[in-house]
């Protein structure tokens, strides 16, 4: 199993660092089949951790600039469009 996730994971690993990520694979097993062991029947599950809900505000417009002021600490601009450099080229 740990030859399998290195693989996937593109790693490689000696011997020595094999053994201890078994045996820390094993203790996460063991971890998670002693959940098992909670009897859960009567409990609803759960689609959110707390009970809070979202708090929606109107969405209102408030101050605006004009198109120079935005434009007035760009460091390239056109007086219409920040100007940025080319990313992708073709």
């Amino acid at each position: 199993m740990v030859e399998k996730l290195a693989t996937l994971a593109r790693l490689s690993f000696t011997e020595v660092e094999k053994e201890s990520i078994k045996a820390d694979l094993q203790k996460m097993i063991a971890f998670v089949q002693k959940m098992d062991e909670v009897d859960t029947g009567n409990i609803e599950p759960l689609l959110h951790m707390s009970s809070q809900q979202n708090n929606w505000r109107e969405d209102v417009v408030k101050g605006t600039c004009t198109k120079s002021q935005a434009l007035q600490n760009a460091g390239k601009h056109n007086n219409n469009f920040f100007m940025v450099p080319t990313v992708i080229q073709k």
